[in-house]
């Protein structure tokens, strides 16, 4: 590979990164145009970094390409966000599991300080900001687990769900049921109990996918 090759996949890397970042962030949501001229300005980057970025997004199923028309945020179905909500219960329990085999004293301590700061959020009202440490604790199960492939895939499959999620984050009475789910979860990693923590965290993603059935489909307007 030549110094430009590589150059470009590097900074292709890294649009894609941003742009799967956004989505997360709800900067971008499903069905919206990406225009490459846009996202060339908004990333500092080249128009073959940008056509790489949105490829590789394509494949991950992130973004759709529509004929004559570009690409856009792919709009996630509700019988799909089910199914990928399905696949990160494997992998999210894979990862309670060997999260509860290494984690240690201080990184205990800190999955605790999320459960206190999730009970405070709740009994505040403040869903986003519960929404917000509920997201940073899932990413930091995934850490402590040391399991940086099952990580990599909950991350792109994240970024499909995002606006599924977001709805029942802000869906009055979703909190009251996903609290005491994150509390028994965080419970049983700290104490060691790796099968009760993959039965847990499994039991909480079937939570979830029920939820998003009922829910129904995600409006994109």
């Amino acid at each position: 590979m030549t110094t430009n090759a590589a150059a470009t996949t590097s900074n292709a890397a890294q649009v894609a990164d941003s742009i799967r970042a956004a989505i997360l962030e709800g900067e971008l949501v499903p069905s919206q145009r990406l225009v490459e001229a846009d996202l060339c300005t908004r990333f500092s980057a080249s128009r073959s970094a940008v056509r790489s970025a949105l490829a590789e997004l394509a494949v991950e199923g992130v973004v759709e390409r529509v004929q004559n028309r570009g690409a856009r945020v792919r709009s996630v179905p509700v019988d799909e966000a089910v199914e990928i909500i399905e696949v990160r219960g494997v992998l999210e329990a894979l990862c309670a599991r060997k999260a509860a085999e290494r984690i240690d004293a201080g990184q205990a301590s800190e999955l605790r300080q999320m459960a206190d700061e999730m009970t405070s959020a709740v009994k505040a009202g403040e869903l986003m900001r519960y929404s917000e440490i509920n997201s940073r604790l899932h990413r930091r199960i995934v850490e402590i687990s040391g399991q940086g492939t099952a990580g990599a895939t909950i991350e792109r499959l994240r970024a499909q769900n995002v606006r599924h999620q977001f709805r029942l984050a802000v869906q009055p009475g979703r909190a009251g049921v996903s609290l005491p789910e994150h509390v028994e979860i965080i419970e049983a990693i700290c104490n060691g109990q790796g099968d009760q923590a993959a039965r847990m965290m499994e039991a909480h993603m079937v939570s979830i996918a029920d939820a998003i059935r009922r829910a129904g489909p995600v409006s994109t307007h």
